[in-house]
């Protein structure tokens, strides 16, 4: 298991943070495993632990939003990322964000792209689960910043 985690940390992906809103509060997590699926419909899949409670709101859930980090961002990617973390509202507390008007999930501003998505298939893999979402709307895109990568276990800005 301990070469297969080390294998895959050889491959470079850009980082994003997933957010829903649920009834009461707002819900999150870092993710290194999105991925455009399909052009015509636009789809993207996202992959998460099946045991997390951001999976169990997005199957209760099917509006909810996706922002691409932009290098400059990974202290909220690391927020995103730790275990038992609070409120995304908190996560968020002093950075920039907004309600995304079609999902209502929270959106980070400064990030290379966000998106809101609906969730349209959801395939069990092991123990993670793949959402494919298609694009509601694409909240922002800001071509000339550089992307949040993750590569070897550490954030990384792209040269």
């Amino acid at each position: 298991m301990g070469e297969f985690v080390e294998a895959m940390g050889q491959l470079a992906a850009g980082v994003s943070v997933v957010t829903v809103r649920e009834d009461r509060d707002d819900v999150g997590a870092t993710v290194s495993t999105l991925m455009s699926v399909s052009l015509d419909p636009p789809l993207i899949l996202v992959s998460l632990a099946s045991e997390s409670y951001l999976t169990e709101m997005l199957l209760r859930r099917d509006r909810w939003a996706v922002t691409v980090l932009a290098d400059g961002q990974q202290a909220i990617a690391s927020r995103f990322a730790t275990p038992g973390r609070p409120s995304a509202r908190l996560l968020l507390a002093g950075a920039p964000h907004h309600r995304g008007p079609h999902s209502e999930a929270l959106i980070v501003d400064g990030g290379v792209a966000a998106l809101e998505v609906e969730t349209s298939q959801v395939v069990p893999a092991g123990d993670h689960m793949l959402f494919i979402a298609s694009v509601v709307a694409v909240d922002y895109i800001n071509p000339g910043k550089s992307p949040l990568v993750r590569l070897r276990a550490r954030y990384r800005p792209v040269s």
